[in-house]
């Protein structure tokens, strides 16, 4: 019987300085294309028009617990000077993998939750990211760089060479 691959232990760095022990949950981004539908005369139904990502679609959150004023300085720097760095281990029936999801942006939220008395305290960073790199034991899975037009599946652009070289990609 095969067992999925499961998180077990895992960390946060924020521009290289490690947040173990200091980050519960972490929501990486929810990567969603955009698209229209489309329906031709003749079309017996509408088809998806690929146009790209969503607004959204490389943003993520983190829950840091307790008050990190390191973290609180950094909000609302420049479109990417943020980097952050999620390092997992996914384990599954005896052997383990590990999983690195990069990520460049800026802190766009603070959520200092509610203060009470004697209750732990937790905020919430929003993350609006500019750049994310999957990989699984240091295969690049996907990457994708909004500001410098990199978009790669398995290590291979997904921009076709004919585009890329009229559009100055370089790639």
């Amino acid at each position: 019987m095969a067992i999925p691959k499961k998180l077990r232990l895992f960390t946060m760095f924020v521009d290289g300085d490690n947040y173990i022990g200091k980050i519960p949950s972490v929501t990486l981004p929810k990567i969603t294309r955009k698209t229209e539908d489309y329906q031709g005369g003749g079309m017996l139904g509408s088809a998806a028009v690929d146009l790209g990502l969503d607004s959204g679609a490389l943003d993520a959150s983190m829950v840091v617990g307790g008050m990190v004023e390191e973290l609180i300085l950094k909000w609302g720097g420049d479109i990417d000077e943020l980097r952050t760095r999620f390092v997992g281990e996914i384990y599954s029936g005896g052997t383990s993998s590990l999983l690195e999801v990069e990520m460049r942006g800026r802190i766009t939220e603070v959520d200092q939750g509610e203060a009470k008395q004697g209750d732990d305290t937790s905020h919430t960073y929003a993350l609006k990211n500019t750049y994310y790199k999957l990989s699984v034991d240091d295969k690049p899975l996907l990457e994708i760089d909004l500001l410098n037009f990199i978009y790669k599946r398995n290590g291979k652009s997904l921009y076709p060479d004919r585009i890329a070289s009229a559009l100055g990609l370089g790639q």
